[in-house]
This record gives structure tokens, C-alpha cells and sequence, in this order.
């Protein structure tokens, strides 16, 4: 029978799993609601006192705008206050999650009202007050344009800048590489391409060789990193087929200053994390497989943008209708705004959800875990990755191992250097007791 050890450090930590923008992002949304609710006021009094339908039910529609920004806005101030509540067993960073699956059934909502108003007009065609309606619409599209002025900026994901040395690595044309970034170091041998390379292997340096002036050997070459914290490592290099390539894995996070010394000189360079955006410029994914989105903020952000775009679709219609007098135009116009609308909201409902279902993320993470365990010498039997919230992920872990003095702790000193990983469970089975198991 194999023993379990339960890790102690599963007690006297809190369980905060909010995205590193969250108060930022709710004062981002209640800025939003307050400049939906008084251009709402302005247009049904407005519209009341001049006779206009038009611009009361303008008005109307921006009172649904700011509710679907309030279920955005409440959700930042619900996870921030119960945040250390502990009857949330893993915390109130799924909140934002779960109101952005809210934000996105109510997104496939207008989408279908939408549709199904512009093809009743398109069968069934009905006067249109051009003079009212497009100012209106321009009104709107200005109101949308400020929204998503307020609602941008960092909400995305968190992401640093590089300098002009820093490029992302692509394959050389012998193609034996691939690595996550490069930096280019001018060197009396040449430039020296030094790349951290991370390809289903521990990440490790490497260097070609193709581009230099003279012959550089494994043992005449050394990167010292050198952390935030003033924690200095000694990299030394082994001789592969047209590259050299470090001897030891370079632990996480990969943010450091680098040390190149060689045999006439030495030079420095800087490595930086740096997180991959989507079609939207949303940040997905950082170099280490961590999901930083805000989907909270995300739904917000697309419901202004696709308020936007139908306003743009609206007023180009109207304009080519009163021109010309297609009164089709403007119906047309109404459902390619739907389908765009339920294109995004689909996006929406199938990343939260996934989400909230504990959809197993990106294998990275998991990958990096298991090299982990693997460089330690022992067997991963079980594993189990899923996210807590914006850039946190909560990993349970089951080993099999030789030796048998080693318990959670040492695990858990092993995988802290695995970025995104907040809340880590450990059972440790010893080999002797349950026999032999193949590595």
C-alpha cells in the first residue's frame, strides 16, 4: 500500500486569486456606467421634451449598455470584498469568469434581437426619420469611442517592453530550433545570437554558431544570470551539431540581466518576460503557458466595441439609404452587425465557459510541471492543472519516487519557480512501498 503525504504548505495561505489589474479595472468600469447613465438621462429627457422616439429609445438602448457594464462592475467589487472569504474554497477569481459568460449570453441576446428586427424590417420595410436617426447614431458611435477609451489600456494582460536588441526567435534554416526569444550581442567573434530555447525540453541557452567570425568553444563560454534579487547562477555550455547549448535547465521566471563572458571579453544583455496576444490585441498567454486574460474586462470591452461597430454599420446605411434611397441598406446593415456580435459572443461563452468547467489549459503549464518531476529522477502519475483566476493556476500533483526521504516540501521547492502556478497540493507515493514503477 503506498503511503500519502499531504502537503503542510496547503495551510496558513490565502487564497487571492485576482488578476494583477482588478481594482484598476472595476474603477475602469464604474467610469463607464457613470458617462453610459448620464448620456442615457440626457437622452430620454431630451427626447421626452422635443417629441423624439428616436432619441428615447436611443436612450433606452444606452440604459442596457450600462446594465451589461454593471454585471462587469459588481463582479470586481464582489470578488475583491469576499476575496479572503473562506467559504470560497479556492478563492473569487472565477468571478470575473463567470460574469463574463453572463456578458456574453446577454451579447447572443441582442445579437438575435437585432436579427430578428432587421429582417422584419427587411421584409417589411418602415419610414425612417434620417434627419433624427443619424445624428443619433454618430452620438452613439462618439459615446462608444470614449467607453473603449476608458475600458483600454492594461486590462488585457500585463506585458514589458524590449529594446531594439530584442527580437522573437524564429526558425533557423537548418531548422533545429525554436525558442521563445533571442538577443543579439555584437562580440569581437561576430554577433552572437543567445536564445533561450524551450521546445518541449527544460528551457536552456543556446547559441549559434553559423554566423561567426571564429571558432567559439563550449569551454570558453559562461552566462551568469543575475536576478531582481541579486541571485547569480553559472551557466556553462556543451557542444551540439552548428549551436552551443547550456548544461544546466535555467530555472523560471525567465526575467534576469545575462552575463556573457568570453575568453577576450564579456557583455550584458537583458531578458524580459513578454505575454502573446490574440487577433484582438488581448494578451492570451505569457511565454510560461499562464492565462492572464481579465474575461471579466474582455466582455465589457466587447460589448462596447461591438455597440460601436453597429453604430458604424447603422450610419452607413442610413447615409447610403437617405442617399439613394435603399431602405434596404439599413436592415442589411442590422444583421451583419448581429453576426459579428454573436461571432464574438460565441468567443466569449467558449472561453469562459471552458473556464468555469475546469477545462484542462494550455499543455505548457502542465509540461513544465511534469519536466520538473521528470528532472528530479522520480514518475508523475497523476496530474491535474486548472485555473483560479486572471494569471493563476492551481496544480494537484501526484508522485511516485525512489527516494524516500523526499515528502511535499521538496516539491514544492521545485515547482515555485513554475510561474502561474499559486496553489499547489503534493501527495508523495514512495516506490518502495507500492513496487517498482517504470521512469
Amino acid at each position: 500500500m503506498s503511503s500519502l503525504y499531504e502537503t503542510p504548505f496547503s495551510l496558513g495561505h490565502d487564497h487571492v486569486f485576482l488578476g494583477e489589474s482588478h481594482d484598476k479595472n472595476g474603477r475602469k468600469t464604474w467610469a463607464v456606467i457613470v458617462l453610459c447613465s448620464a448620456m442615457m438621462i440626457a437622452e430620454i429627457i431630451g427626447g421626452s421634451l422635443f417629441g423624439s422616439l428616436a432619441l428615447v429609445a436611443d436612450g433606452m438602448h444606452m440604459s442596457t449598455h450600462a446594465g451589461a457594464m454593471l454585471i462587469a462592475a459588481l463582479a470586481y467589487t464582489y470578488a475583491r470584498k469576499h476575496a479572503n472569504n473562506p467559504r470560497f474554497v479556492f478563492g473569487t477569481g472565477k468571478l470575473g469568469d463567470l460574469a463574463g459568460f453572463t456578458s456574453a449570453i446577454i451579447l447572443a441576446m441582442i445579437a438575435l434581437l437585432i436579427g430578428y428586427e432587421a429582417i422584419a424590417r427587411l421584409l417589411s420595410p418602415v419610414p425612417i426619420h434620417f434627419d433624427e436617426a443619424i445624428p443619433i447614431a454618430v452620438v452613439g458611435l462618439l459615446v462608444n469611442i470614449v467607453s473603449a477609451w476608458l475600458l483600454s489600456g492594461d486590462h488585457h494582460g500585463h506585458s514589458h517592453g524590449h529594446n531594439h536588441d530584442h527580437k522573437h526567435y524564429e526558425k533557423h534554416e537548418d531548422s533545429h530550433d525554436h525558442a521563445e526569444e533571442v538577443q543579439q550581442i555584437k562580440t569581437s567573434a561576430g554577433v552572437i545570437a543567445l536564445s533561450i530555447f524551450e521546445d518541449g525540453v527544460p528551457p536552456v541557452f543556446r547559441i549559434a554558431l553559423n554566423d561567426l567570425k571564429v571558432t567559439l568553444l563550449a569551454q570558453d563560454v559562461t552566462v551568469t544570470t543575475i536576478r531582481s534579487d541579486g541571485t547569480r547562477q553559472v551557466f556553462g555550455f556543451t557542444k551540439k551539431s552548428d549551436y552551443l547549448e547550456s548544461t544546466m535547465a535555467i530555472p523560471e521566471p525567465h526575467e534576469f540581466k545575462i552575463l556573457l563572458a568570453l575568453p577576450d571579453s564579456e557583455h550584458s544583455a537583458m531578458f524580459e518576460e513578454h505575454a502573446h496576444g490574440d487577433e484582438h490585441g488581448h494578451a492570451e498567454h505569457d511565454d510560461h503557458g499562464v492565462d492572464t486574460r481579465d474575461h471579466n474586462m474582455r466582455a465589457a470591452y466587447v460589448h462596447v466595441i461591438a455597440d460601436a461597430a453597429v453604430s458604424v454599420l447603422a450610419i452607413i446605411g442610413l447615409v447610403l439609404a437617405k442617399i439613394y434611397g435603399w431602405l434596404w441598406m439599413d436592415p442589411l446593415a442590422g444583421i451583419i452587425g448581429a453576426l459579428v456580435i454573436a461571432n464574438w459572443s460565441y468567443g466569449l461563452i467558449r472561453d469562459t465557459g471552458a473556464i468555469l468547467m475546469d477545462v484542462s489549459p494550455s499543455d505548457a503549464l502542465a509540461n513544465k510541471v511534469r519536466i520538473a518531476v521528470e528532472n528530479a529522477g522520480d514518475k508523475l502519475v497523476d496530474l491535474h492543472v486548472w485555473r483560479l483566476g486572471p494569471g493563476h493556476f492551481g496544480a494537484v500533483v501526484s508522485v511516485v519516487t525512489k527516494v524516500a526521504q523526499r515528502n511535499p516540501a521538496f516539491y514544492h521547492t521545485e515547482l515555485k519557480q513554475v510561474k502561474g502556478l499559486s496553489h499547489i497540493t503534493v501527495e508523495v507515493h514512495p516506490e518502495a512501498l507500492i513496487g517498482p514503477i517504470a521512469i
